[in-house]
């Protein structure tokens, strides 16, 4: 048995590209930037960043291109497919790509888009409330008061 496997969590370097291919099946092809840290023997803290290729194939294209963009986050799973072609000089070139499997969606990045903190007003609903406002998006804020066993209805 052998297994080609690839999860990466890592931040996109530019915004999604979407084609079509000729058979009407959507195609996206997009950057995403894992970065390294680590102290050397020295203990200096040294860095390093890898570059990856994703391609999304169907909906899931579509939905990639509709709401991720330079610098958010994402989160993906997929196999390793290395293509090789000739270049304009006569010299083989090579390009290993993750294809995508699956995805979640990660960190927004500041900017006031739709999943930031930047730029959200409160909702009409918790106005008057007493619950504090969440200090990030993805932060819940969770009532004062006890909850009364007796009033779940089930």
């Amino acid at each position: 048995m052998y297994i080609n496997r690839a999860t990466l969590y890592g931040n996109l370097t530019r915004d999604p590209e979407l084609k079509s291919l000729p058979s009407g099946i959507q195609v996206c092809n997009l950057g995403l930037a894992t970065n390294r840290s680590w102290k050397d023997k020295n203990g200096a803290k040294q860095e390093s960043t890898e570059y990856h290729n994703v391609v999304v194939f169907g909906k899931q294209a579509e939905i990639i291109k509709q709401y991720v963009h330079k610098g958010d986050g994402l989160y993906v799973e997929g196999r390793l497919q290395t293509r090789s072609w000739d270049g304009p000089d006569g010299v083989k070139k090579y390009r290993t790509e993750i294809i995508l499997d699956n995805f979640q969606f990660g960190n927004k990045r500041s900017g006031g888009g739709p999943y930031s903190s930047e730029g959200s007003q409160a909702s009409p609903s918790s106005e008057g409330t007493d619950a504090p406002a969440p200090d990030d998006a993805g932060e819940i804020a969770y009532p004062e008061e006890d909850i009364n066993p007796e009033d779940i209805p089930f």
